[in-house]
């Protein structure tokens, strides 16, 4: 496809108005508009329409071109009845001159363009050129008076700009049928109603609508959509598109004859899907060769919803990456581009490649009030109810508002509760339900963030000596953290948890197998463990940080091997409701305490990219053995246990250990706490799946219980020696006696110990 170069010279008068004239073409009207954008692309059409009436219409001879300016003194004339009169002071005129190397002489031609004069000359001595602009101004403007010569006074600014034509073009008609190869491959139409089905209506966004159809439709400016995730950047992009698509429907561009097909000049497509299938050098920068060509034989713009993806796709270095490809021809006017990005994500594109950035207009969408939030809602909420026949309650719409600003406030609305109200509509739809109710969206939001209904709930009550005595019975003799662990929960019930940091950053300072591990499993089932999508566990994300020690630390807990996100960071983005646990602290590289900072403090952690993920909807908890290993006589406290949290201190910096909630220090066990804990793993023994599925009962006699602890305890291991011995002494040989006696259903079975050896009688 052949592609053609046109210089164009645009000037800019203290007016605020555009004038713009094609260089070397004597025949081309000037354009004129309230923009750069706006007169560049009415000479465009105008170079459209003559390659169709004139497809060997020559393009300019002027190879290289260059602006500079030229001072030539001019004498103005007064002409009365056929005489002249100079004036006694000439004025000077700054002349703007486009010169360069001919294309159609031989020989090293020069040639020189004067285009506010509409005057061309050719020469062959550079050094004489001043001379010769001299002589011809002087020449063209001879016997003009001091009004005429206005006109050719300096401008506020002019500058050089390059207008791509593509030789194939042609006027849109029935017979126009563009080669889309690579279009239909790597994009999607905009304006294409499967695609739109998939967004909601930009509701409330009218403003920014209008104000993007005009950037598009008008200046044709590359344009960057800036707003937070959910904030409706690409609802705006979508809804721009169509309504430009229904103008260009009606005017006269498209409807030539009457039956014309529509081609669509939006496409969305993704860095990810331009390299998808390339495997050699070279491959994707010949698809996005060709890809521009197209777009730009449509005179089309080119949508992206992540504009940092561009820069970090193609290569590891963003000088080989697809942003860095697109930037010469977003600079010389052949590509158009709508992007989107957040704020950081902007503010990382612009410490990576400024220049790609700067080829953009900034069109920022702000953020919903509780007002137009709820709106929203209302207005999507009545639109699926006509679409479905499902009513809706009046309240509703406020309450998902109200529940996702309390508990998930770092999300833009109306962002994920567009997508919960869909869902809230399929689930009454499949279970045949004429009204949707608060009662189903408290229902789905338990779903959802596995948060407990009495949470959701205001007028449920939540007693705090109930919730100390639950974490009693899970943890037993760790006084301090059962109460810490409570101060959690009835926070985060009573609505006054910071919305800006997580929901608890702990320290548990302990000897090992003493409940730190424990603690943190029933944080997480209280919490979060009554969801139905996942599985209770997937809600406690555990990390030793034994293995994050040394150099690089902080880059690996962030980022794979792969250059994706790490597995913490996945997790956290697909859940945000969790516990993360942060198993010996101590022993991670500084750098990785240096990343923690943020997460402590603002919930927030981004990398070098712009990207962000969200800890405000977890608890974090930290595990170390600091000061277990201590003597007694040094760093004791006056009841003989060592200050853990006086260890803590000294080991980490201050400005990390003010962004710690609490240090719960965990005590040692002693054997009537041991005894405690064998009941409690009995139980659980007790309600495993191949007990109850055969409907056995198990009952245990004290001997056995003394047994344990005898075996068992160790002080300075704590509860895990216990675990193994029941592991061995009892799990193991009540598995034999079951696979032994398939005929056990629906009976007791009494424990006990004899000569050391378990004695199971039914």
């Amino acid at each position: 496809m052949a592609t053609y170069r046109f210089s164009a010279l645009v000037l800019e008068n203290y007016a605020g108005f555009f004038t713009a004239s094609l260089i070397d073409d004597d025949e081309a009207p000037a354009a004129f508009g309230t923009s750069e954008a706006e007169v560049l692309n009415q000479l465009k059409d105008y170079l459209d329409w003559r390659y169709q009436i004139d497809p060997w219409h020559q393009p300019s001879d002027i190879a290289d071109p260059r602006l500079v300016y030229i001072r030539v003194p001019v004498k103005p004339e007064y002409q009365i009845d056929d005489r002249a009169y100079p004036c006694d002071e000439s004025i000077v005129l700054r002349v703007p001159c486009v010169h360069g190397r001919s294309l159609r002489s031989a020989g090293g031609t020069l040639v020189c363009t004067l285009p506010t004069l509409g005057h061309k000359f050719y020469y062959y001595e550079p050094g004489r050129l001043k001379e010769l602009v001299t002589h011809y101004v002087s020449d063209n403007l001879r016997g003009q008076s001091p009004r005429d010569l206005t006109r050719f006074l300096q401008p506020k600014s002019a500058v050089l700009k390059e207008i791509v034509l593509h030789g194939n073009r042609r006027e849109i008609h029935e017979s126009f049928s563009p080669s889309l190869e690579v279009l239909g491959q790597v994009a999607e139409p905009l304006g294409d109603k499967r695609l739109r089905k998939r967004f909601s209506k930009a509701w409330e966004r009218d403003r920014e609508v209008a104000d993007l159809v005009r950037r598009i439709r008008e200046e044709r400016s590359n344009v960057l959509i800036v707003g937070e995730t959910g904030c409706g950047k690409t609802s705006v992009m979508i809804e721009s598109v169509r309504l430009i698509d229904r103008q260009l429907a009606r005017s006269t561009e498209v409807q030539g004859s009457g039956s014309v097909k529509f081609i669509h000049r939006h496409w969305m497509t993704s860095g990810a899907r331009l390299i998808a299938g390339m495997q050699y050098l070279g491959m994707w920068q010949e698809r996005c060769e060709k890809l521009i060509g197209e777009i730009s034989e449509i005179n089309g713009f080119l949508c992206f919803d992540n504009l940092l993806e561009l820069i970090n796709t193609g290569s590891s270095d963003v000088t080989d990456s697809l942003a860095n490809f697109f930037l010469p021809y977003l600079q010389r006017g052949e590509l158009k581009m709508v992007a989107e990005a957040t704020p950081s994500e902007l503010d990382a594109c612009r410490r990576l490649l400024p220049g790609f950035v700067d080829m953009f207009q900034i069109l920022n969408i702000d953020q919903f009030s509780s007002r137009q939030a709820i709106t929203v809602l209302h207005r999507l909420a009545g639109n699926l109810s006509r679409n479905s026949k499902i009513r809706m309650a009046q309240e509703v719409p406020a309450s998902i508002h109200r529940l996702f600003h309390r508990f998930q406030p770092y999300l833009a609305f109306p962002g994920r509760s567009v997508a919960f109200i869909n869902e809230l509509f399929e689930r009454a739809q499949r279970s045949h339900q004429t009204q949707i109710t608060e009662s189903d969206v408290i229902e789905q939001f338990v779903r959802h963030t596995g948060l407990p209904e009495l949470f959701l709930r205001d007028d449920q009550p939540l007693n705090y000596d109930d919730v100390l005595n639950h974490f009693k019975n899970q943890v037993i003799g760790q006084e301090a953290a059962c109460a810490a662990a409570s101060r959690i929960v009835t926070t985060i019930k009573s609505g006054l948890n910071d919305p800006n940091r997580p929901f608890g950053v702990l320290l548990f300072c302990g000897p090992t197998g003493v409940g730190k591990t424990e603690m943190a499993r029933a944080l997480s089932r209280y919490i979060f463990g009554h969801g139905e999508q996942e599985p209770v566990n997937d809600r406690l994300i555990q990390l030793d940080l034994s293995e994050f020690a040394g150099w690089g630390a902080a880059h690996r807990m962030l980022t794979g091997p792969d250059g994706e996100p790490s597995e913490l960071i996945k997790r956290v983005r697909k859940q945000p409701f969790c516990v993360i646990l942060l198993d010996e602290i101590e022993k991670a590289d500084a750098d990785v305490f240096d990343v923690m900072l943020s997460v402590f403090d603002e919930g927030r952690l981004t990398d070098r990219f712009g990207r962000v993920t969200t800890f405000r909807s977890a608890v974090i908890i930290m595990t170390s053995n600091l000061g277990a290993d201590k003597l007694q006589t040094v760093g004791f406290e006056t009841s003989g246990k060592p200050s853990y949290s006086r260890e803590a201190m000294n080991f980490f910096r201050p400005e990390f250990f003010n962004r710690i909630d609490s240090v719960i220090q965990f005590n040692s066990l002693n054997r009537e706490m041991m005894r405690d804990i064998a009941i409690k793993e009995l139980r659980e023994i007790a309600n495993r799946e191949g007990i109850l599925r055969f409907g056995l009962k198990l009952e245990w006699a004290d001997n056995l219980i003394d047994h344990l602890v005898n075996k068992g305890f160790d002080q300075r291991y704590g509860a895990r020696p216990l675990q193994r011995t029941i592991e061995s002494l009892i799990i193991a040989p009540l598995a034999r006696r079951l696979l032994d006696n398939p005929e056990y259903r629906n009976t007791s079975l009494k424990l006990s110990v004899s000569e050391d050896k378990l004695v199971i009688s039914a």
